[in-house]
């Protein structure tokens, strides 16, 4: 299955009687209701199995796979992606990562039958505090007591298992977190209380409600992995659904892009159009810049999963406290083009304004700014006193989608990162190599700087101390390594994709707008030498837009968004 032939299933999106369009997209939304035909067609698809490994029966064998499979859902509908998809991931990767062969196999029947899972550890309600579960579950005999309050949860009460996070030890006990694979559809429904849905201003599909237990007796058998060690699985299994749950959400600002570019280059103004005034040119190719560079970087995270496990857990949090934010300012600065319309709720530009509510939502799903700060922090200190300057460069299977991978195991991820960092040492090796380009030899220069002061204000940092909130330096700190990082995955994209047979992906023309985007959010001063590549940008988004492609560099082929796949239905 492929993400050509499931866009193939939704058909032509901008078809006002596609029971699979915007408009029922947009009247769906209005009820607060998940599409059902959207559900409809990814029940036929399969589409759980991609959430199941393959040693347990499912098709999951590749990060960078599901999260492209996954965009052509986003591309249409982010609670549709995240309620009927990911949020089935978020519940099993745990159990992936830590659970006896039992457990992986009662998930994966359930998931590959077509039914629900949900994932119940610390969200928005707790400031994604995973030591901060509400729950409880104490010994009585042979089974469990489980009693607490769990919210913000999608439809909780229609799922046939809850991975739960519970408090199982002393509260000064560090070991006093156990993870729990609750059937619940085998538990006593009279002990538990569900919760009234809460509205939210996007993913008003989404059924956010939440359950309270009073006594709830579970099996003990229901602990997942060794008791205690919860925290540690969650960390491992949140690097696959963070990285992948943000890799899948470029799918939205694809659709944003391309409704506001349609729009700017169809819109008289003065002698041209709207996109030929120099403002929305800028915008629009910096939107387009920002997206190849998202792209680059979770791509890159996600492939990281599989090559370097070591050092996934810094990775994953930088992506999740970045991309999230370069997305919903580049869809800001696209609502300025757009104008009025950007508010619309019917018409041809309508979608616009639900996605522009939608991302904030589903960046929240996962882990906010502070969960990635104290992800990060530990990691970062590790790896800068290891010093950057002398770590060895990625392979080059890291940043080539056509190269094989080992297949994911969730096992092998350690929740402390080595001493090194292969994805900046791409940024050291490539500097040299680019020094006589005049645009991206003056541009790694400015990153290679930066990296330099950002080593030593890292190493001037008081040691991290989990119990405290972090400095705001140490955001600022953060912020700037995610940045960096990002470019460097750019780098290491473009480099070993040159014998792309597109030639735009081949081209350093976006590679320089990107590293030009990225060095700007470091404080620097445009560089003009970005400008030129404006012309490449503009050029290549009319292009993709006119013939309904992509506008990522995805396996560095075209693919269509909306035209039917051979033998799909829609």
């Amino acid at each position: 299955m492929t993400a050509a032939a499931l866009e193939g299933r939704f058909g032509d999106p901008r078809d006002e009687d596609n029971p699979l369009g915007f408009a029922a997209v947009l009247r769906a939304d209005e009820r607060g209701q998940m599409l059902p035909a959207g559900r409809a067609v990814l029940d036929a698809f399969g589409f759980n199995a991609h959430f199941v490994p393959t040693a347990s029966g499912g098709r999951l064998r590749r990060a960078d796979e599901l999260a492209l499979l996954l965009r052509p859902v986003f591309r249409r509908d982010a609670a549709l992606g995240l309620g009927h998809g990911v949020a089935n991931l978020i519940a099993s990767a745990t159990v992936w990562a830590a659970g006896e062969a039992e457990h992986q196999r009662l998930l994966a029947d359930v998931l590959l039958s077509g039914g629900q899972a949900r994932g119940v550890y610390g969200g928005p309600d707790t400031g994604h505090d995973l030591a901060r579960s509400r729950i409880r579950a104490s010994e009585h005999g042979s089974v469990l007591r489980v009693d607490g309050r769990m919210d913000l949860v999608d439809d909780v009460a229609g799922a046939h298992y809850a991975t739960v996070m519970a408090r199982t030890g002393d509260e000064a006990d560090a070991r006093n977190r156990s993870l729990l694979l609750v059937d619940m559809t085998a538990i006593d429904r009279g002990t538990v209380r569900f919760l009234p849905r809460s509205r939210t201003a996007g993913l008003r599909g989404m059924r956010l409600g939440g359950a309270e237990f009073h006594g709830t007796h579970v099996p003990s058998s229901t602990v997942v992995g060794v008791p205690g060690h919860a925290l540690e699985t969650v960390s491992r299994a949140t690097r696959l659904t963070g990285a992948v749950l943000t890799g899948a959400t470029v799918g939205c600002l694809d659709t944003q892009l391309r409704t506001v570019t349609r729009f700017a280059t169809s819109r008289p103004r003065y002698s041209g159009t709207v996109a030929e005034l120099p403002h929305a040119r800028s915008l629009l190719t910096g939107a387009f810049a920002d997206l190849l560079a998202c792209d680059s970087i979770t791509t890159t995270v996600c492939r990281a999963l599989h090559l370097l496990p070591h050092q996934t857990g810094g990775y994953a949090a930088a992506l999740q406290y970045l991309v999230p934010t370069m997305i919903n300012e580049a869809v800001d600065d696209l609502a300025v083009v757009l104008g009025a319309r950007s508010f619309l709720r019917e018409g041809e530009h309508a979608i616009f304004q639900k996605h522009r509510r939608d991302l904030p939502v589903v960046a929240l799903a996962h882990a906010g700014p502070t969960a990635c700060v104290a992800s990060m922090l530990p990691q970062l200190r590790r790896s800068a006193a290891g010093d950057w300057f002398r770590s060895v460069p990625a392979p080059a299977a890291l940043f080539r989608p056509s190269d094989e991978l080992p297949d994911l195991d969730l096992r092998r991820s350690p929740v402390a990162a080595g001493t090194d960092d292969p994805v900046l040492a791409v940024l050291v090796a490539l500097a040299p190599e680019l020094d006589g380009d005049p645009v991206l030899g003056p541009l790694c220069r400015m990153l290679l700087d930066d990296l330099r002061e950002l080593r030593d204000r890292v190493l001037e940092l008081p040691p991290y101390d989990a119990t405290s909130p972090a400095e705001p330096a140490a955001f600022a700190l953060c912020e700037r390594y995610a940045v960096i990082l990002t470019a460097s995955a750019c780098l290491g994209t473009w480099w070993h994709q040159r014998d792309s047979t597109d030639p735009f992906t081949r081209a350093p023309g976006w590679l320089a707008a990107a590293l030009g985007r990225l060095t700007e959010r470091l404080g620097h001063a445009p560089f003009p030498g970005t400008r030129a590549a404006q012309d490449a940008l503009l050029s290549e988004l009319r292009a993709r837009t006119d013939q309904d492609r992509a506008l990522d560099l995805a396996e560095c082929d075209p693919h269509p968004v909306h035209h039917l796949a051979e033998g799909a239905t829609s």
